[in-house]
C-alpha cells in the first residue's frame, strides 16, 4: 500500500527495476504478493503498487474472472514459496463487467468466448440485482472481487494457510480517477 500511495502522489521510486535486480532474480524468485486483476490497460499492478522485477506474481483476466488454470496460478506462490498475500483487484469502469452486466440484464449472449466471462460473473450479477445499487456496474465489480477473494480464502489448498495466518487474501478496488487502491475485505489484522 506504500507503493500505491507513491503512485497516487506521483512520488514513484521505481524499485527493483535495474540490471542489478534482474541479475539477482534471474536464478530464483520470491515475490511477496500475488495480484489477480483485470486485463484493462489502465490497471497494471506493477505500476499501481510501484513495484519492480520479482516483487509480484500477476495474473490478469477479463473482469478478474477465475477458472481452474487461473486458480492454480494464484495458488502457485503461496503453495510453493510461501507468498503471504493474494490481492483480488477490481477497478472502476470495468468494461468486462459492464458488458457482462448489460448482457445479463438484457437477456443477451456475448460473442465468442466472452460469454465464458459473463457466465463466470453470474453470481456477482445476481447479488448486484438484489442489492439494487445506484451504480450497478460499480457494485458488481466490488461484489465480484469480494466473492472471488472469499472463494480463494475457503479454497481447499489455501484455507489452511489462511487459518494459520500465513496467508491473507484481500479484495480491493482501484479508482481510475484517483489512483487509490481501497482494501474491501480480508486485510490482515497485524
Amino acid at each position: 500500500m506504500d507503493g500505491n500511495k507513491r503512485w497516487q502522489d506521483g512520488n514513484l521510486q521505481h524499485p527493483d527495476r535495474d540490471p542489478k535486480r534482474r541479475d539477482f532474480v534471474a536464478e530464483e524468485q520470491d515475490p511477496y504478493g500475488v495480484i489477480l486483476s483485470c486485463i484493462d490497460s489502465r490497471v497494471p499492478p506493477e505500476l499501481l503498487f510501484d513495484t519492480g522485477l520479482g516483487d509480484l506474481f500477476v495474473m490478469r483476466t477479463g473482469g478478474q474472472v477465475v477458472g481452474p488454470v487461473v486458480t492454480g496460478s494464484v495458488e502457485y506462490g503461496p503453495m510453493t514459496s510461501g507468498t503471504p498475500l493474494i490481492v483480488v483487484l477490481g477497478h472502476q469502469r470495468c468494461g468486462a463487467i459492464k458488458a457482462a452486466y448489460e448482457a445479463m440484464r438484457d437477456g443477451k449472449k456475448l460473442p465468442g468466448n466472452l460469454q465464458a466471462i459473463s457466465d463466470a460473473l453470474r453470481p456477482a450479477y445476481e447479488e448486484t440485482v438484489k442489492a439494487k445499487a445506484k451504480d450497478p456496474v460499480d457494485a458488481m465489480v466490488r461484489i465480484h472481487v469480494k466473492q472471488t477473494s472469499a472463494d480463494l480464502r475457503s479454497n481447499r489448498d489455501l484455507s489452511p494457510l489462511v487459518k494459520k495466518g500465513d496467508l491473507a487474501v484481500v479484495s480491493a478496488y482501484y479508482s481510475l480517477d484517483t489512483g487509490r487502491v481501497e482494501v474491501l475485505t480480508g486485510a490482515p489484522s497485524a
